[in-house]
C-alpha cells in the first residue's frame, strides 16, 4: 500500500522487473507479474488516511468473519473489514504484538504462489515471541489443520518455518525488538523476493529513488540486503551465492 500508486510501479518495475495489470478492484489497485506470473498486489490508501507506505501479507480465509472474530479473541486487532470488494472480502488486522497481516476471503489467481518460481521468496515475522506468534497464527489460520492445502508449522534452528506442499512460505524469528528504539524493528511482516544479480538490484533501486536499509547478509546459499523504496517500504532483495 502506497499514496503515488504510479511512482511505485516504475520503481519496482525497475528493480525487480514486473509488469503491471489493472484489477478488478477498481483504479486504486495493481497486480504485478513476473514472466507472466502474478506475484504482488498493489493499492492506494483512502485520501483520508495517514498511514506510512508498507507491504503487507494477506494470507487466504475461507471464512473471514470467523477469522476476524478469532483474531480478537486471541488478542489481536481487526482494524478493516471484513470490508467487501468485487472478487471476495478482505480484513486488516494486527497480532497481538502489533504485526500488521490481512486476510482474503475471494478468488484468488490459480498460479499465484509463495517460495516457488518468480513469486515472493518467502514472508518473514520479526517479532518478540516466536512462539506466542505461531500458536496465534496456527490457531487464526488453522495452521497444520485437517483441511486440503492446510499450511504445515515446525521448528527449525529457533525458528518457526511454515510450508505449504514442498514450498517454504513464511517464517517466524523471535528476539528483543521492543529493547531497539527504531521504529521499523517494531514487531512486524517482511517480504523477500529474489533477483538474479544482487548488486544491479541495489544499484536500479538507487538509481529510482530508494536507497539501502541494511548491510549485505549472507548464509551457506544466499545473499541478501534490505532496501526502502522511495515512498519509505522496506523490502529484501536476495540472490544466490556466486
Amino acid at each position: 500500500m502506497t499514496r503515488d500508486l504510479d511512482s511505485a510501479r516504475r520503481f519496482y518495475g525497475a528493480v525487480l522487473g514486473w509488469s503491471f495489470r489493472d484489477t478488478q478492484l477498481g483504479e486504486r489497485f495493481s497486480l504485478a507479474f513476473r514472466d507472466g506470473a502474478p506475484v504482488a498486489g498493489f493499492g492506494t490508501f483512502a485520501d483520508d488516511l495517514s498511514l506510512p507506505a508498507a507491504w503487507t501479507p494477506y494470507f487466504a480465509a475461507a471464512d473471514s468473519d470467523l477469522a476476524a472474530d478469532r483474531i480478537r479473541e486471541r488478542g489481536g486487532t481487526v482494524a478493516v473489514g471484513p470490508l467487501a470488494f468485487a472478487t471476495g472480502r478482505a480484513v486488516l488486522a494486527a497480532d497481538p504484538a502489533g504485526a500488521v497481516f490481512g486476510l482474503w476471503q475471494g478468488e484468488v489467481l490459480s498460479d499465484w504462489r509463495v517460495g516457488h518460481g518468480p513469486a515472493p521468496a518467502w514472508l518473514e515475522l520479526r517479532t518478540r515471541d516466536a512462539f506466542a506468534a505461531a500458536i496465534f497464527y496456527g490457531e487464526v489460520l488453522g495452521w497444520a489443520g485437517e483441511a486440503p492445502g492446510a499450511c504445515v508449522a515446525a521448528y527449525e534452528h529457533d525458528h518457526v518455518v511454515l510450508r505449504h506442499g514442498s514450498d517454504t512460505v513464511a517464517r517466524i524469528s523471535g528476539g528483543a525488538l521492543d529493547e531497539d528504539p527504531d521504529p521499523h524493528l517494531r514487531p512486524r511482516w517482511h517480504v523477500h523476493f529474489r533477483v538474479p544479480d544482487l548488486e544491479a538490484a541495489v544499484e536500479a533501486a538507487t538509481r529510482a529513488g530508494g536507497s539501502p536499509a541494511s548491510p549485505v547478509e549472507t548464509s551457506v546459499t544466499d545473499r541478501w540486503i534490505t532496501l526502502r523504496d522511495p515512498a519509505g517500504a522496506l523490502f529484501t532483495v536476495l540472490a544466490p551465492q556466486s
